[in-house]
């Protein structure tokens, strides 16, 4: 075997593997409306809600408010879902409908890495999201931190990886890069109304309030919630959140199309 040949053969190393997550990165950047709308459209919401009657302190929070409580955790959550249910399963499928991941199928850089790429662009760009509603909570609305910082960062990293198995679902299954933006704004809006987006669930039938508890979205407002209450969390939502992503990581996986 040439040395050009065992040259070619060689796995990437950590260069291939930066320079395919800079590239992802600035795929994200150049699409306006998927960097903005993910960002945008929870924080006006956070300034809607913060706007209005949240500074009420709810008895058995440790002094935290309706802010702190419902419309945080609401506003993060509609950051993670709509990076990983809307977002980054287009980019998939736009890949996939042009060629992409069939001609690297052909190189040392398998397909598997822009999926990789794909997950770390988009925790990145969710990170920027978290972090930018935070601030503007904490700083302009003086909204209180979560009692419980730790558990709310692991239950945010377990929702969010629901939420990406669920995009690598629709990824799997849409023909087209519209279509798997159509597939999760579905997924979105319908996890949303279940789980709390339009209104306290306790308004909806006792049959759906229950259905919406254990989908991602409502699932994790109501982790976070009680994480920021600083109230024991209940196995209920987080079962929840482990089983979506390990029954749509394997379906996504089965059902996955390089081509």
């Amino acid at each position: 075997m040439s040395p050009t040949t065992e040259a070619h053969l060689r796995a990437p190393g950590l260069r291939a593997w930066m320079t395919l997550t800079g590239a992802e990165v600035r795929m994200v950047v150049r699409d306006t409306a998927g960097l903005l709308i993910p960002v945008g459209l929870p924080l006006l919401i956070l300034v809607m809600n913060a706007l209005g009657e949240t500074d009420h302190v709810l008895p058995g929070t440790g002094g935290r408010t309706v802010l702190d409580i419902y419309v945080l955790p609401l506003v993060l959550t509609m950051v993670i879902a709509v990076i990983g249910v809307v977002n980054m399963p287009s980019f998939l499928a736009y890949y996939r409908r042009t060629g992409v991941l069939r001609r690297l199928a052909v190189t040392p850089a398998h397909p598997s890495m822009v999926l990789v790429a794909q997950v770390l662009t988009s925790l990145l760009q969710a990170a920027v999201g978290i972090g930018l509603a935070l601030t503007v909570a904490v700083v302009g609305f003086g909204a209180n931190l979560p009692a419980r910082p730790g558990v709310a960062l692991a239950l945010g990293l377990l929702a969010a990886a629901a939420m990406y198995a669920l995009g690598v679902l629709v990824a799997a299954v849409a023909p087209s890069g519209n279509a798997a933006v159509a597939m999760g704004l579905v997924l979105f809006f319908g996890m949303g109304a279940t789980g709390g987006m339009f209104g306290p669930t306790t308004n909806l039938p006792d049959g759906v309030a229950r259905v919406g508890e254990v989908l991602p979205f409502g699932a994790t407002v109501e982790v976070l919630g009680t994480a920021w209450a600083g109230g024991g969390i209940d196995a209920t939502p987080v079962l929840a959140l482990a089983a979506t992503t390990l029954v749509c990581s394997a379906v996504g996986a089965r059902f996955f199309r390089w081509q």
